[in-house]
């Protein structure tokens, strides 16, 4: 039996369907993000001195901790969008390392994904 060297049309569609629903959530993950970021949040001006200093504080920390999680959403994104344009190409789904067809399951897992489990473990092997 011949082996398969990419998903056929209908499959690349199950995979778009997919990689669409999930670039729509993290899309609007990323804006609701980027809106808190952009809010200035409470008024400290009515508060002690003291407890000002601490909320400003804790509003830094916030700030860097949702511009690192709209940061991460982005990356997600930009992931996404770059599968979507190898479905375009119908090379979605084939290990950028070996040529082999990465298996389905772990694409519906991590549909932005372009190296088998056997290559990436092997990579990081080697990075070590």
């Amino acid at each position: 039996m011949e082996e398969k060297v990419r998903y056929s049309d209908e499959e690349l569609q199950e995979f778009r369907e997919i990689i669409e629903a999930k670039l729509a959530r993290a899309r609007a993950e990323f804006n609701e993000l980027t809106s808190i970021m952009s809010n200035s949040g409470n008024d400290v001006n009515d508060t002690s001195p003291t407890f000002k200093n601490m909320e400003e504080g804790a509003s830094t920390l916030s700030k860097e901790a949702h511009g690192q999680m709209a940061q991460r959403t982005m990356n997600f994104i930009h992931h996404l969008e770059d599968a979507l344009v190898r479905i375009n190409n119908k090379t979605y789904g084939i290990c950028r390392e070996t040529g082999k067809l990465i298996p389905k399951a772990r694409l519906m897992r991590v549909p932005h994904a372009t190296l088998t489990v056997e290559a990436k473990e092997k990579l990081a092997k080697n990075k070590k």
